[in-house]
């Protein structure tokens, strides 16, 4: 954004701002922290109260003031308006308050505001809409959305698949919001750089079909070849217009998600989280339960509970870090089971996805087969020492499942990771005491501290804004042209280091409050791996000192 100031007007590319486009636009307002000089050269003079504020006063009372809301979907309204109208304000209260306002402004209370967006009155929140009905009008969109700002950073969604809530059409966008307030927050990338965008292809949900309100496109989801050609005009277009892009895919359905980034990964600097972020951080915690116990990743056993994206993309990831650390793909594979709605997936089965298939296991192999329907079954089979969940089915890592892994393995890794809280497979409690303390244990969702037997064990969260704001900025930072297998594992290996994981109780991973220090840990990583591998396109040599010029503080100017 070019911004500066000239006589008594801001200019905006070019263009004079009134008084009352400064303080309508939240990226130049200060509202009451605008001086007195700063009110006269600006024409505000007479448009505030008299008394000029300091952001910290402003946050106190603002804050207070959320502090009076009944619940935490109120209070995300209540902070969206201060969103709405003041960027540098909302930034640096939930700079102040990351780990309360994480849930509140994102996952999970964000999916009550996408449910209910067609029923709210919604800020547009500079946001980009693409109708899959108007493909020559995706330029002018994105051009209309970024105004005069470079664009660095889009997350995009066809909110085909949103969190554990599934299909939600263009009310999808908001996640792409949520997304973005994340980056900021966590890793300082600058709010005028970045842009939500969904793609509505329309929805197969009957409730926003048939519901007046509803503002997207009222017909079923757009499939195959219109699809992704449009999905491709998109790409080429804004890679035209933003020749420093960095494009994040969020929420893609499972038929589609795999597809685009094997499509687009060697071509564009391009992440999708539900497919990569989620592995990262789940590598993370994997690397960080054998940092305990000393043992080693060739040596473990991986079931994968769910094969959806997130499920497929996390094996995936572990499977590829495997295989660096020297183990042959074909034996990797041994290690690694999948089980989807159709019990332990086999080879045989006519309905695996692309991503499935080279996790499913020959059927001769087991003389039980038919009896692997069942998780536990499939548990006492396999053998296990690491059980990962993204089913999005409540409460299905039993009591019994949990003992039967500490008869596997002594140190166990449980990670129930689907979301929010009404999807997960266990709760920390419960692995906790099921195990006698045992087990190592990450969730989708916060998690209170679990006493037990006089040890405080303090719960990682295996929460993706661990991992994606840093490789964002790491990538920003550098320039990069592409992201790497190898960046990728420089990312979750970062993420050692930040916490003293000898105390008894320590978490595998970071809690989310030092996310901030993780995020510079993180996007240094990155950048030297990018620098290392001759991806690096910035013209500073000094990879840390690129991260913290590009970072971005909730600072008045």
């Amino acid at each position: 954004m070019i911004l500066y100031v000239k006589m008594n007007l801001i200019i905006e590319g070019g263009v004079h701002m009134s008084a009352h486009d400064i303080l309508n636009n939240p990226f130049l307002n200060k509202g009451t922290a605008f001086t007195l000089e700063e009110r006269e050269k600006l024409g505000l003079v007479g448009m505030l109260p008299p008394y000029v504020q300091t952001i910290e006063e402003q946050a106190r009372q603002t804050y207070a003031q959320m502090q009076t809301k009944a619940n935490n979907l109120e209070k995300r309204l209540f902070l969206m308006q201060i969103f709405n109208t003041n960027r540098t304000l909302f930034y640096y209260m939930f700079s102040q308050h990351l780990a309360e306002f994480n849930p509140i402004v994102y996952d999970p209370t964000i999916a009550d505001t996408i449910e209910n967006y067609s029923n709210l009155f919604i800020d547009t929140q500079y946001a980009a809409y693409l109708d899959i009905n108007h493909p020559e009008n995706i330029e002018a969109t994105l051009k209309n959305a970024a105004g005069d700002r470079e664009i660095r950073l889009i997350v995009v969604t066809d909110a085909e698949g949103i969190l554990g809530i599934g299909d939600w059409g263009t009310n999808g966008v908001d996640i792409s919001v949520g997304k973005l307030m994340v980056y900021t927050a966590a890793a300082g990338i600058d709010p005028s750089m970045v842009l939500p965008l969904v793609i509505d292809a329309g929805t197969n949900r009957k409730e926003l079909l048939e519901n007046p309100n509803y503002l997207g496109n009222r017909h079923e989801r757009v499939r195959g070849d219109r699809y992704y050609d449009f999905v491709d005009q998109f790409v080429q277009t804004a890679e035209r217009l933003f020749p420093k892009l960095y494009l994040h895919w969020e929420d893609f359905g499972r038929s589609n998600a795999a597809n685009i980034l094997e499509k687009y990964r060697k071509q564009i600097p391009t992440f999708n989280d539900d497919i990569q972020g989620t592995g990262i951080v789940t590598l993370g915690g994997i690397f960080g339960s054998l940092a305990i116990t000393g043992g080693k990743l060739a040596d473990q056993v991986y079931l994968c509970f769910g094969g959806g994206t997130a499920g497929a993309g996390i094996a995936s990831r572990v499977l590829r870090e495997m295989v660096t650390e020297g183990v042959p793909e074909e034996e990797a594979y041994k290690h690694f089971f999948m089980v989807d709605k159709q019990g332990l997936l086999f080879d045989d089965m006519d309905d695996l996805t692309p991503q499935q298939r080279p996790f499913a296991k020959k059927r001769s192999d087991y003389p039980n087969a038919d009896k692997l329907t069942d998780l536990l079954e499939v548990v006492k089979t396999v053998k296990p020492t690491i059980l990962v969940g993204t089913s999005t089915q409540p409460n299905t890592f039993t009591k019994e499942i949990v003992e039967e892994m500490c008869k596997i393995t002594e140190r166990p890794m449980i990670f129930p990771l689907s979301n929010p809280t009404v999807l997960a497979e266990a709760s920390a409690e419960d692995i906790i005491t099921w195990s006698d303390g045992k087990a190592f244990v990450a969730t989708g969702i916060p998690a209170d501290t679990v006493s037990y037997k006089g040890i405080d064990y303090v719960i990682g969260q295996a929460n993706n804004a661990l991992i994606y704001p840093g490789l964002g900025l790491g990538m920003l930072a550098s320039e990069a042209s592409l992201l790497t297998d190898e960046m990728i594992g420089a990312a979750a290996h970062s993420l050692s280091g930040i916490i003293d994981q000898s105390q008894p109780g320590a978490p595998v991973l970071p809690p989310f409050k030092y996310v901030a220090d993780v995020s510079i840990k993180v996007a240094e990583a990155v950048a030297k791996k990018a620098q290392e591998q001759g991806l690096a396109r910035t013209k500073e040599q000094d990879m840390a000192k690129a991260v913290r010029d590009l970072k971005w503080y909730p600072e008045y100017r």
